[in-house]
């Protein structure tokens, strides 16, 4: 079996911080680097924060192939666990499939304080579709990652598994089944022109959940990867907004007993 050596500037992230955790899911084909920013802006607040690098990504496209779904909520099942031993509180955050496994750990723990999504691929990605029951090809060629701002790099493949595709509609049609169990806060960011997954996307997650609270944030001058984009400050921001509202919300003030 062939092992591959991570690219350099793909490694997970850590940064050790206070009670509030923060873990941060990047998407398909990417890696760690794609969210730095958030990262790193959610550090700069004390939290603490784990950004890991999924199975198969960083690497190689012929290491991703060998993954299957299940690898993957694996991946942020152990992640979110492990912020969870450590911090009080744990929100989420997770860009494009990030946000379809940020879905799924909603769903799946009840603990979960809040979540926050970019452009989450939960329900239709056309560009995609012909390839999620496509036999023909083993690989297809990736084009330039779907950010607005010229001068960005991103870490990503050249070349996309068509097996990985199929495995990115089976998490997807998955976690569809169980959005109806969210009732944490949801935060979503939807980028009004994004050539990978449509806006639709987070209308449809926003209408399935039960949450009370969710909002839904149009962000104008950012494509698919709005973390590394344009309004990539303004994310942070509202994230930031976000985790501190439901904290504050989250403490409780007892009244004092007077002695008479």
């Amino acid at each position: 079996m062939t092992t591959y050596s991570i690219i350099q500037g793909a490694e997970p992230i850590f940064i050790n911080g206070n009670e509030t955790g923060v873990l941060v899911i990047h998407g398909f084909m990417g890696t760690p680097q794609s969210v730095e920013f958030l990262a790193q802006s959610f550090g700069e607040k004390g939290y603490t924060v784990y950004a890991p690098r999924l199975s198969g990504h960083g690497t190689h496209y012929k290491d991703l192939e060998t993954y299957s779904f299940q690898d993957w909520i694996g991946d942020v099942t152990q992640a979110y666990r492990h912020l969870k031993k450590q911090c009080a509180r744990v929100f989420v955050v997770g860009q494009s499939m990030g946000g379809a496994l940020t879905s799924y750990l909603a769903s799946k723990f009840s603990s979960v304080s809040g979540i926050m999504l970019i452009n989450p691929a939960i329900s239709a990605i056309p560009c995609m579709e012909e390839y999620a029951t496509e036999t023909r090809e083993r690989y297809i060629v990736e084009g330039a990652p779907d950010i607005k701002k010229s001068d960005v790099h991103e870490i990503t493949y050249d070349y996309a598994p068509t097996a990985s595709i199929k495995q990115l509609f089976s998490l997807m049609a998955y976690v569809r089944a169980s959005l109806h169990t969210i009732t944490c806060p949801v935060i979503s960011f939807a980028s009004l022109e994004d050539h990978v997954v449509p806006s639709t996307n987070t209308d449809y997650l926003l209408e399935q959940t039960r949450a009370v609270q969710k909002t839904k944030v149009t962000l104008r001058n950012s494509y698919h990867v709005a973390s590394m984009d344009f309004e990539k400050e303004l994310i942070a921001a509202r994230c930031i907004s976000f985790i501190r509202t439901i904290c504050r919300s989250e403490a409780v003030v007892f009244p004092t007993s007077i002695a008479q």
